[in-house]
């Protein structure tokens, strides 16, 4: 993402602006309209991350195929979604960012008819990474357009509307998903899940125009082989582990994948001395903290996605239970993350600072430590009855660990960082989510004997990829004197 987003200059004034004078103009008369349609693209955009996981069995009866391809009707959307986030942003700068957001919202609403129309699971799989790569031109244009309109005291209210609306978003998703398959309009099953964007991308489309026009000072040039290379490291890497059974030729491509990401790095810097726009700041991968961030971020977003999709799995395919009782299940998730979230944003944060995180990350592991028990002293074939208390207690984990985090991982990057820092961590967000769901629902798929027991298994996976963010999550807070002494 180009290092102009956090300064752009809006090209467009408001007509009621006067022309001189010292006083300071008025405010843009439809900033909160408009805010409100930027916050619905969001919400749109990241429910599809999620919306489908419970539809999966589901929409796997359907079309046919193997039942491995279950997890990739969401991995495939995110995965594509991540790839274009740095692409999309740079599209933003040149061309103008209420252009390509607008743009970026007309092709997610014709990939979601697509999508819903698809014949096949193989064509569905591959029209979901095109949504990914249309709501890849949405996001990173957001928060430059909500700059253009915004300042003063109303700015950092306007930028604080964004992270509720990104958590509740991705954990509403199987919820609504799971509601609307089980109504069945009209017939449409699972395929009202993507049809339900239609009349919100119409919505967005109307009052966008209403959206003050952005892009960077000094319009940056596309970076064909930057993006080239951290497309394809990027994907080398990824996809052989998200078979969840690499082999050696897979463990070949990601070894191939990381020496491609280490020639980006190294492009970037180049870039960057030969005083050109890079895709991504080089100095914000300098010293230890941020690249701790980028691990702790992809880790954890991992776990989490992939005890979604576990519990969805055991439901629907283990239990034969339908879509309607597990997004009820995944509910008491939502609302342990919508209350973490506000006490820790509201209370606990100011008070105890980045302890708050480390402690959201043993709520999730006390979560899953449950969840397990609950599989564990549940019959084989009988719904596992306090499993839903569990998942209160990991969304509560989860809510506590995402405020402190963003807000530590963006300590001490520079204001011409701070754009390509947000990319990079809502890149690797939407690349952890698809390793989870890939992944950790692998495991499940794999596991021999009962559906408990691959539960059981496949949580346990998520316990052991927690541990690692645990580690991260320290490197990211350790010392943090150092953190100033290696940007300097």
């Amino acid at each position: 993402m180009s290092h102009n987003t956090g300064h752009s200059t809006p090209i467009d004034t408001d007509p009621n602006q006067p022309a001189g004078g010292s006083a300071a103009p008025p405010a843009y008369r439809w900033r909160w309209p408009a805010l409100a349609a930027l916050l619905v693209a969001e919400a749109m955009n990241l429910l599809d991350a999620t919306i489908v996981q419970v539809a999966g069995p589901v929409i796997h009866t359907d079309l046919g195929g193997s039942a491995a391809a279950i997890p990739w009707f969401s991995a495939s959307y995110t995965l594509m979604f991540a790839l274009g986030l740095l692409t999309g942003a740079r599209l933003g700068d040149i061309a103008g960012r209420r252009r390509v957001f607008r743009i970026g919202v007309a092709a997610f609403a014709v990939t979601s008819l697509a999508c819903a129309l698809a014949p096949t699971a193989e064509t569905l799989i591959g029209l979901r990474a095109l949504q990914g790569a249309a709501a890849a031109l949405v996001i990173p244009q957001t928060f430059g357009l909500i700059r253009a309109m915004f300042d003063g005291d109303e700015l950092p209210k306007a930028l604080g509307t964004i992270g509720p609306v990104m958590g509740l978003s991705a954990v509403l998703g199987p919820v609504l998903g799971g509601v609307l398959t089980h109504a069945d309009l009209f017939g449409s099953s699972w395929r009202a899940c993507l049809l339900v964007n239609l009349p919100l991308a119409v919505v967005v489309l109307v009052v966008a125009r209403r959206l003050r026009e952005d892009r960077a000072p000094v319009r940056p040039r596309l970076d064909p082989v930057g993006t080239a290379l951290a497309m394809a490291g990027t994907a080398l890497v990824v996809c052989p582990m998200a078979t969840g059974t690499p082999g050696p030729a897979g463990w070949a491509a990601a070894g191939a994948g990381a020496a491609v990401l280490v020639l980006f790095v190294a492009h970037q810097r180049r870039t960057a001395r030969r005083g050109r726009a890079p895709l991504i700041e080089p100095a914000l991968l300098r010293g230890r903290a941020f690249p701790a961030a980028l691990a702790t971020s992809t880790l954890f977003f991992a776990v989490m996605n992939g005890v979604m999709i576990t519990v969805v799995l055991h439901l629907e395919l283990g239990l034969h239970r339908g879509p309607l009782t597990a997004g009820l299940t995944l509910l008491p998730w939502s609302a342990g993350l919508a209350a973490g979230s506000w006490a820790a944003g509201a209370y606990l944060v100011p008070r105890l600072g980045t302890r708050v995180m480390h402690a959201g990350i043993a709520a999730l592991a006390v979560g899953l430590a449950a969840a397990v028990l609950a599989y564990r002293s549940a019959a084989p074939d009988v719904y596992p009855t306090a499993l839903p208390f569990a998942l209160v207690v990991a969304g509560l984990g989860t809510g506590l660990f995402t405020p402190p985090f963003f807000t530590t991982a963006l300590r001490g990057i520079g204001p011409q960082e701070t754009g390509s820092a947000a990319g990079l961590l809502n890149a690797v967000q939407q690349l952890g989510g698809t390793l989870g769901v890939a992944v950790i629902g692998g495991v499940y798929l794999a596991g021999d004997g009962t559906p408990r027991g691959a539960a059981q298994a496949a949580l346990g996976t998520a316990g052991a990829i927690l541990v690692a963010t645990a580690i991260a999550a320290a490197a990211m807070t350790a010392r943090p004197q150092d953190r100033d002494r290696d940007r300097t």
